[in-house]
């Protein structure tokens, strides 16, 4: 059985969930320089990053797509698979060699919709991803936008 030693995957998931949870992951590996998906693409798989980087990036009308956030070993790479319609937010490529545990979102969102509380677990681990990545995006931004960068004089 493969594991995941990420503790904010095992803070939120039980042992049973998180073992039902692994059982429909494989392992991949991607070269340096990959990319894994684009904002706007079908949104059918996710990983969790054993080891190697991933940085995700958000389209800027007239530039080359804008680093975000850089994602390492133990973080959920995708959040987009679970919500509807599937869709990609943001954008991701590696920027080294990974390795990664991988899912098929249909398999997960059936064995979620199968159990309402491994569904409950999953909804809210990907939900605390979510809001740590908006706030990444979100602070970024202002880094390169505002006129003072993130730290205003509050």
């Amino acid at each position: 059985m493969m594991t995941v030693t990420t503790a904010r995957l095992t803070r939120t998931l039980s042992a049973e969930h998180r073992a039902r949870l692994m059982s429909l992951a494989h392992e991949v590996d991607f070269a340096s320089g990959i990319r894994l998906f684009s904002e706007g693409g079908r949104a059918d798989h996710f990983w969790i990053i054993q080891y190697g980087t991933v940085a995700l990036d958000m389209r800027v009308p007239g530039r080359r797509p804008l680093a975000f956030e850089t994602l390492g070993s133990g973080e959920l790479l995708g959040w987009s698979w679970l919500f509807p319609p599937h869709v990609w937010q943001f954008g991701a490529a590696t920027t080294g060699p990974v390795r990664a545990h991988e899912f098929d979102a249909e398999a997960v969102r059936r064995m979620c919709a199968d159990d309402p509380a491994m569904g409950h677990a999953v909804a809210l681990w990907v939900g605390g991803v979510l809001s740590r990545r908006l706030q990444a995006a979100r602070t970024r931004l202002l880094d390169l936008y505002a006129p003072y960068g993130s730290g205003s004089r509050g």
